[in-house]
């Protein structure tokens, strides 16, 4: 899976003879092939794949439509640019104005051509997902439901926050997860009112809700879902605001088409949570995109007034939060689709009570 001949097609649109592509997330998207290190150069007749010697067997295995070349001893990526940009007679080059560090644009300006900023172009084509991009996160999101399934019966009281982190990790990548889309948040009683928590020593109560919110990656591609439990019992409150959670999630869900704002997707599920008196605990925004990287674009969210395109895979998450007495957060992955969305998330939503 590639996608060099989608960004070629773009290159005449944006005015551009050549794209380089220095970002990981990036570079992974173009040729398929992930490294912590190399350029990608996108001609509209060629492309090009530059690394150094510890990834190159691999990526001459791997990268397919390109040329690829390893670096000589001594040499610099900037140097391979600079015979590439002659070889291709470049004068427009597209770069990641939001990716590249200062210093390495102050080095790779040496070269002559004129660079010009062009982020847009790869953002704008990662938030479409084709089918193959798409398979690849409905197997992430399988492996995260299995980790899921593996946890419930070890969610009880005296264990730790932490310790359910790291069993979740391991379950996620002995079920086939190449690595962990993000560290697990796993937030139990008091400390669940903290969307972002982070795991600590405290030990799961009767009474608790414990919230987990987790993913992994495979094919190169994240899944998200959080879920929240109760453990031994749950009191009407708690019951309450999982319900209101859970009804928001749907009716926002329910507004997602394509060409629908992520504002009013946002809005959908935020006024079935103001209407209940809780707005103040809802700080942040309905979802994000989810693809390569864990947080991408576009976005359901109130500072998102355009439309959200067909092929997009966002999550859907509300949230209540009650400072120092709990938190709920349910989220699942949905794909946009032109008459409605798919939701890929298949765990289930009822409220679980463990332990």
């Amino acid at each position: 899976m590639n996608h060099f001949h989608p960004i070629a097609q773009c290159l005449e649109e944006y005015g551009l003879d050549a794209m380089l592509l220095t970002g990981e997330a990036n570079r992974f998207y173009a040729s398929g092939f992930a490294s912590s290190d190399g350029i990608v150069l996108v001609t509209r007749g060629k492309s090009y794949f530059v690394t150094d010697s510890r990834y190159i067997e691999a990526a001459k295995k791997n990268v397919v439509g390109a040329d690829v070349y390893v670096l000589g001893r001594g040499a610099t990526y900037v140097k391979a640019l600079r015979q590439l940009v002659q070889k291709e007679a470049i004068h427009r080059l597209g770069f990641e104005e939001a990716v590249m560090s200062v210093l390495d644009y102050q080095r790779y300006s040496k070269v002559p051509c004129t660079f010009v900023e062009a982020q847009k172009l790869p953002s704008m084509l990662r938030r479409s997902k084709d089918e193959e991009e798409i398979e690849a996160m409905k197997k992430a999101q399988r492996i995260t439901e299995g980790a899921l399934e593996r946890m419930l019966p070890l969610i009880r009281p005296g264990v730790s926050e932490k310790e359910l982190a790291a069993r979740l990790s391991f379950f996620l990548l002995e079920g086939g997860g190449e690595k962990n889309a993000f560290d697990p948040i796993v937030v139990s009683g008091p400390n669940s009112s903290m969307p972002h928590g982070v795991p600590t020593e405290r030990k799961l109560e009767p009474g608790d809700f414990v919230t987990m919110d987790f993913g992994c990656v495979s094919g190169g591609y994240c899944s998200d879902m959080t879920r929240t439990v109760a453990v031994g019992y749950a009191t009407e409150e708690m019951k309450t605001v999982y319900a209101l959670v859970r009804k928001a999630q749907e009716a926002g869900i329910a507004a997602v088409k394509a060409e629908t704002s992520g504002k009013e997707i946002d809005a959908a599920a935020r006024k079935v949570i103001d209407g209940a008196g809780y707005g103040a605990y809802f700080g942040h925004s309905f979802g994000h995109s989810v693809g390569i990287e864990i947080h991408e674009s576009p976005n359901f969210s109130p500072s998102e007034p355009g439309p959200v395109p067909a092929g997009a895979v966002v999550s859907a998450e509300p949230g209540i939060y009650l400072p120092g007495k709990f938190g709920v957060r349910i989220e699942d992955v949905v794909i946009v689709r032109r008459d409605g969305c798919e939701d890929i998330t298949n765990a289930p939503k009822d409220l679980l009570i463990l332990g």
